[in-house]
């Protein structure tokens, strides 16, 4: 457990001492501030309510999924709530929207394969160099 995560089991502190914030809202700096939408739960097209941390509801394709389902139904942004979200949970995210600080990002590597290899291999159509 982190220091970010309450030991009685409540859940996480992010806004400090801050009683205005949710408990998964961050303190966010002020360039971050406006323009992102309510701070209050709101219900998306599929009827669900975002932002109330109620994560499972009968509403949700995640509760009605198959093998029918197309994943993509539950992408976009109102899926995220702007203020109250477990991804600003984060370190990456907490340090971007609270210090300024940009994520760093690097050449993704596999542990011990080369996964780009083919990738830099020309072929023609036969599949051949």
């Amino acid at each position: 457990m982190n220091e970010d995560v309450d030991k009685a089991g409540q859940g996480p502190r992010m806004g400090g001492d801050n009683p205005e914030l949710d408990p998964y809202e961050i303190n966010f700096l002020p360039q971050f501030r406006s323009g992102r939408g309510t701070r209050a739960p709101f219900v998306n097209s599929s009827g669900v309510v975002i932002g109330d941390h109620q994560y499972e509801s009968p509403e949700s394709p995640l509760s009605q999924w198959s093998t029918e389902t197309d994943p993509a139904v539950m992408s976009g942004s109102e899926w995220v709530h702007p203020f109250k979200d477990v991804g600003f949970l984060t370190s990456e995210n907490r340090d971007y929207f609270e210090k300024g600080i940009s994520p760093q990002s690097a050449v993704f590597m596999h542990p011990d394969e080369d996964a780009a290899y083919k990738a830099s291999k020309r072929t023609d159509a036969e599949g051949k160099p």
